[in-house]
């Protein structure tokens, strides 16, 4: 039972960071109407940002303090992503107002060979670290209920609050502020919203800026675990069949999605996998996102869109 809950919890903890990804889809989607394919491409692009400019700022000010050259590195990464808001909103978005769908995919495509490269030429194609003071040591849990104990990463439990904490935020911004209000009725209907004076423009930036908020955390807690390699992108797209599963306009479906994957392909990999040689944790995601596209295409709790001639 011990080992079992050991699993569980990891499962847990490495849903909630799938779900901090999937936000980003969600949260673009549901403003918009555009699945976003280059929010893995974001993730990668803020967490090389973060981790060069952690290297640089201190070096070029003179900054001792771990915390402080930390600090000012978030800021100058926030700032880096919300210039990548305005120009992806102003020269690729805003452009293709009212087109296909297909025509929004390709564009974010077309963003993510761009960011990939930008991030490539910019801040260099090494593997960087970013260490921005989680603990690594794992620590025991109930030891006085199983023996030996519950064995957890701290740099896992602590990335797990931080994400759980990002989503609960995210989630009150969208329910209960004006421009969260304001959002989910251009998600509803773009027009409608025009015609009661919501400037889509501006919208749009703020929620692929919010998006780049979110990539940016989730690329320092992912490049805190990993370092900071051009995998993590690839990393990032375990959050696609999150929201397949989750279903693409819902907030909560992402939360759930992510624990369900998180927790789902944990527990296969440790009692399926020596059944058939191991490696399920690599594709059980995208196999029970597929097996909910035949079955149930909208998801856990988003909408069915139905067109009437």
């Amino acid at each position: 039972m011990g080992f079992f809950l050991e699993t569980l919890i990891g499962g847990l903890m490495t849903g909630m960071l799938y779900s901090l990804i999937a936000l980003g889809f969600v949260l673009i989607f549901k403003a918009s109407g555009v699945f976003n394919f280059a929010q893995g491409a974001m993730v990668l692009f803020a967490a090389l940002a973060m981790a060069r400019f952690s290297e640089w700022i201190p070096a070029g000010l003179g900054i001792e303090s771990k915390t402080l050259g930390n600090v000012l590195a978030f800021v100058a990464a926030m700032a880096v992503m919300v210039g990548v808001a305005w120009v992806i909103e102003r020269w690729v978005l805003g452009k293709l107002v009212n087109q296909e769908g297909i025509t929004l995919l390709m564009a974010t495509l077309g963003v993510t060979y761009f960011l990939d490269g930008a991030g490539q030429t910019i801040f260099g194609s090494d593997i960087y670290k970013i260490d921005v003071g989680l603990p690594k040591d794992p620590i025991f849990l109930l030891e006085n209920v199983f023996q030996g104990g519950i064995l957890v990463g701290q740099e896992d439990l602590y990335a797990a609050l931080i994400a759980a904490s990002m989503v609960a935020v995210l989630a009150a911004f969208f329910q209960y502020t004006a421009t969260g209000r304001a959002l989910r009725a251009v998600a509803d209907d773009h027009q409608a919203a025009q015609s009661i004076g919501i400037p889509l423009n501006r919208i749009w930036v703020i929620v692929w800026s919010v998006a780049g908020f979110v990539a940016l955390v989730a690329g320092i807690i992912w490049g805190s675990k990993l370092g900071v390699q051009f995998s993590l992108s690839l990393v990032a797209l375990k959050a696609l069949p999150v929201v397949i599963l989750g279903g693409l306009t819902s907030v909560p479906g992402a939360i759930i999605g992510g624990l369900i994957i998180g927790v789902g392909e944990k527990l296969s990999e440790v009692y399926i996998g020596s059944m058939v040689g191991g490696g399920i944790e690599i594709w059980f995601a995208y196999a029970l996102a597929l097996i909910f596209l035949l079955v149930r295409p909208q998801g856990l709790f988003g909408e069915k869109i139905i067109d009437r001639v």
